[in-house]
């Protein structure tokens, strides 16, 4: 039986697939963070000559890359990136996800928005029927914990501080359980709209395009509906 850091593997090993297809001299591939991609990251080095660079959405990746000699250039000189690259914490059926376990979410979703394709990669244990056991993350400016940790809970959820933890933007993390997801794209919406919100860890606008699933029998893959 695979391993789930083999699974891990074999899922960025499949996202490689599509790196090979749109790689040229003036492409540029957004790269996400966490323990799956930087699996992504170190099968990219065999491509740092066929590509103009990266964008990262964070300092451990931007690191990793750079580390390995892939060029990572800054998202403001980039007008159009062909796919952005990223693990999940949880992924449902329509391809809607939540992000930020690592605590990079508004970057990995500001690189995302970039991108023609988000190609999620993750192994079948992040597929579920409904997105909220992994508790939700909502990135917060920090004058403002109090009164959106206030807001979230009469949303029912059950905020806690992420201790000991900053963003690369240097804010903090609320991590939510317990909150009634029965409408992913409202809930996002309405999470982000609270004032002090820099965003919150649901991806569904427009989520991913495409899912790289790895099980015990090969990668399953899901396109959007």
């Amino acid at each position: 039986m695979l391993s789930q850091q083999e699974l891990k593997q074999q899922a960025a090993t499949a996202a490689l697939e599509f790196v090979e297809e749109v790689a040229g001299a003036d492409v540029v591939i957004g790269v996400g963070t966490g323990s799956t991609a930087d699996l992504f990251i170190d099968g990219l080095a065999r491509f740092k000559e066929k590509l103009r660079g990266t964008v990262a959405s964070s300092t451990r990746s931007a690191q990793r890359l750079q580390a390995l000699g892939i060029p990572v250039l800054d998202l403001n000189d980039v007008e159009r990136m062909p796919i952005y690259v990223d693990g999940a914490d949880e992924i449902d059926g329509n391809l809607h996800m939540i992000k930020g376990g690592g605590g990079a979410l508004t970057r990995e979703k500001i690189v995302a928005s970039v991108a023609d394709r988000f190609i999620c990669i993750a192994d079948e244990s992040k597929l579920v029927k409904r997105l909220g056991t992994f508790p939700l993350p909502v990135e917060v400016i920090p004058m403002a914990r109090a009164a959106v940790a206030r807001q979230l809970a009469s949303m029912g959820g059950r905020p806690a501080l992420r201790e000991g933890f900053v963003t690369d933007n240097g804010n903090v993390i609320l991590d939510v359980s317990g909150l009634p997801i029965t409408d992913a794209a409202a809930l996002e919406l309405r999470i982000n709209n609270l004032p002090g919100v820099v965003t919150c860890g649901l991806f569904t606008q427009p989520g991913a395009h495409v899912a790289l699933l790895a099980t015990q029998q090969g990668i399953r893959r899901l396109s959007r509906p």
